[in-house]
């Protein structure tokens, strides 16, 4: 049987799970059903029927993936549990992607920057910057909407910036006076986006959520991605 990656992601709405064939390339099993919430009670089922779609079992599983924030607070957390203890029991890799890394991936490759961001409410954005090619500029930050300008100080005045994720409308008057294009104001990852930019980078320490502010601030280390290359409404963390 094939050598697959296991690819989930449970940090907005939907509960997702794919199957990367690592050999071909080829996404060889995907369901994302949006569910709100439930993501606990869900997750392990979608995945089963990934599995039988593509008539693998666990045994083929080489390596697994998991968005790591920012993102719903509960959902989060049940997607990088379930994680650390499918690669613990099958003795496989884990890897960790940030929701903004696999928000931005899509849009690599027009010729622009592009800043991803997230509405964190509080009046803060979570945001990271990627250059054209989708080389991390900047790391995953919460800031102020008019921090911004600081944020993407870097690029050239005459770069238009391309905008992507629930805070693109927030963030679209702030870097001046460059051009701003806004690409999209969703927050839905695509798992074969997330499959393939696990499978092009090195397994490192197991995943964990990623906070980027308050007391649980913890490092962006802790995602192990550096380029590409009570069930309530979800609350962005923490």
């Amino acid at each position: 049987m094939t050598s697959l990656l296991l690819a989930i992601d449970t940090a907005f709405e939907r509960c997702s799970a794919g199957l990367l064939d690592l050999r071909s390339g080829a996404i060889v099993g995907c369901a994302e059903p949006e569910i709100g919430k439930g993501h606990a009670e869900r997750l392990m089922g979608v995945v089963d029927a990934v599995l039988e779609s593509a008539s693998a079992s666990y045994a083929d599983i080489a390596r697994i993936a998991v968005t790591v924030g920012p993102g719903s607070f509960t959902g989060l957390r049940v997607g990088v549990s379930a994680v650390r203890g499918l690669a613990l029991a099958l003795g496989v890799p884990a890897i960790g992607v940030t929701t903004l890394e696999a928000l931005a991936a899509p849009h690599v490759g027009g010729g622009k920057p592009i800043l991803c961001v997230l509405d964190a409410k509080r009046g803060e954005v979570y945001a990271a910057l990627f250059s054209a090619d989708g080389m991390q500029i900047e790391a995953p930050r919460a800031l102020p909407p008019k921090a911004l300008q600081a944020f993407v100080a870097g690029l050239s005045q005459d770069q238009t910036i391309g905008l992507v994720g629930t805070g693109a409308a927030i963030a679209a008057p702030v870097p001046q006076p460059r051009a701003n294009v806004v690409l999209t104001d969703e927050a839905r990852v695509d798992i074969a986006v997330l499959a393939r930019l696990a499978a092009q980078r090195e397994a490192g320490e197991p995943p964990r959520p990623l906070y980027l502010r308050g007391a649980d601030a913890k490092p962006a280390s802790a995602t192990a991605g550096v380029a590409f290359g009570s069930e309530s409404t979800p609350q962005l963390l923490l």
